[in-house]
Order: structure tokens, then C-alpha cells, then sequence
């Protein structure tokens, strides 16, 4: 059975302009490769209603799972909620258990619970919410939607408590080849290499390096024996190779 897929949409003027470099992708398509859950698509989109309500309606229905990054805070750019009921139809609210939960860190704290912060309490009907042991401000799961914190200690946070609820499939195994050699001299056995294993991922990274080029290559699969087997493969054709 293959294994569940899933989508990042990540949501924010910020990432786009440049000014800040996402890190949230990186470290949730490890946590999911670890839990066989394929990572296929990532898509940016900048603070704007209907293009976050397009990019998640497309996202959703093409992958088991999408999570989303960013958008979810206590200014008026933060309209991710409102993208995720409207792109479901259903209502947004301020929820009695996530105000609660706002209320108990601002009370502990010692900081008012004013009408900005209580816009994080606002989650669409039907969702359930996503622990945050950082912040407090909780994310929240629609249907396959899994809504989430742009600040990566608050977003992996949310990644922690979210994943062990989902469906898992066969994690990945992975192991590297560098070859001295430029791409284009290793193309071609790469191909082969490819074709004899069709069930298996083979990626090939260049690199520059004291003046000369070479290549690492990675294999990934499910089956351990088909990878280890690639790998004396692509040892033998290059002898000169490095683990």
C-alpha cells in the first residue's frame, strides 16, 4: 500500500519579499519521511485571502495531508483561520476551550488578554485544536488541513503533538555515494542504475570543490535490501566512490 502523501503551504509576505528564510519545510519533511509520509508539494503564497483559500482547496484535494505554516498570530495580517473556513465553508469563531487556554497563559504571565491576542482563539467549526507548549496560542486541524505557527520553535512544537495522530506508512532508507566526477560523466550510469531499480528514489547532487566537481548520490526506498543492493551497484561502477 503506497504511503499517505501530504503538502506544505507556506503563508506569509515575509518568506516572499525575502526578508525571512523559512525553515519550517526542511524540518517537516523529516519529521514525515521518518513516519512514511511522502512529502510532494511545497507552495508559498503571500498574506492574501483567496490565494490562501485557492492554494489549500488545490493542495487538499490532490494530497492525504497539507500543513500549513504561518498566518495564525494576533495581527490583522494574519488571516490564515480565515482562509481555512472559508476555503471549508464553515463558520469562524472564538472557541470557548482555546480562549481558555489563551486565558491561563496571559493570567500566568501577567500580560492582558486583549482583543488582539484573542483573535488566536478563533478556530473554524468542526476543528480540533493543536496543543503549543511554547506559546500557548494553539493550532488547529480541518479535516486533512493541519494549521500551524510560522515561528519554527512553536511550529515544531505543534509538528510534535500533531504527527502521532496520523496514519504512518513505511519510512524511508537512505544512503549516499560521492563520486569524483562531474555530472555529466555519471549520467549515463545513473540511468541504468534507475532503471534496474524502478521502486527505488536515486538523486544526484553536484558540487564544486577546490576546483573540481563531484556528485553525491543518494538512494532512498522502503525496502533496506534493494537499497543496500543500489548502492554496491553504484560502488562497483565507481570504485573510486566514498560513503
Amino acid at each position: 500500500m503506497p504511503n499517505p502523501t501530504a503538502a506544505m503551504l507556506v503563508i506569509g509576505d515575509e518568506i516572499l519579499s525575502g526578508r525571512t528564510r523559512d525553515a519550517n519545510m526542511h524540518f517537516l519533511a523529516g519529521q514525515l519521511a521518518s513516519r512514511g509520509i511522502d512529502m510532494c508539494e511545497v507552495r508559498i503564497v503571500s498574506d492574501v485571502h483567496d490565494r490562501i483559500v485557492a492554494a489549500l482547496n488545490d493542495l487538499r484535494a490532490a494530497h492525504d495531508h497539507v500543513f500549513t505554516s504561518g498566518g495564525i498570530g494576533p495581527t490583522h495580517d494574519d488571516i490564515t483561520a480565515d482562509a481555512v473556513a472559508a476555503a471549508f465553508g464553515v463558520k469562524l469563531d472564538i472557541r470557548d476551550d482555546a480562549r481558555a487556554i489563551l486565558a491561563e497563559h496571559y493570567a500566568r504571565t501577567g500580560l492582558e488578554l486583549n482583543a488582539a491576542r484573542l483573535r488566536m482563539a478563533r478556530i473554524p467549526d468542526g476543528a480540533c485544536l493543536i496543543d503549543n507548549p511554547v506559546s500557548s496560542a494553539p493550532g488547529f486541524s480541518l479535516g486533512n488541513v493541519h494549521v500551524m505557527a510560522g515561528v519554527p520553535a512553536v511550529f515544531q512544537a505543534m509538528v510534535a503533538a500533531c504527527l502521532p495522530g496520523l496514519a504512518a506508512g513505511s519510512a524511508l532508507f537512505s544512503q549516499s555515494l560521492t563520486i569524483q566526477r562531474g555530472e555529466g560523466e555519471i549520467a549515463a550510469d545513473l540511468k541504468a542504475l534507475a532503471d534496474a531499480y524502478p521502486d527505488l528514489s536515486i538523486g544526484c547532487y553536484p558540487f564544486e570543490r577546490d576546483g573540481g566537481y563531484g556528485a553525491t548520490v543518494v538512494v532512498r526506498g522502503a525496502d533496506k535490501g534493494r537499497v543496500d543492493a543500489a548502492l554496491v551497484a553504484l560502488a562497483e561502477t565507481f570504485p573510486e566512490a566514498c560513503a
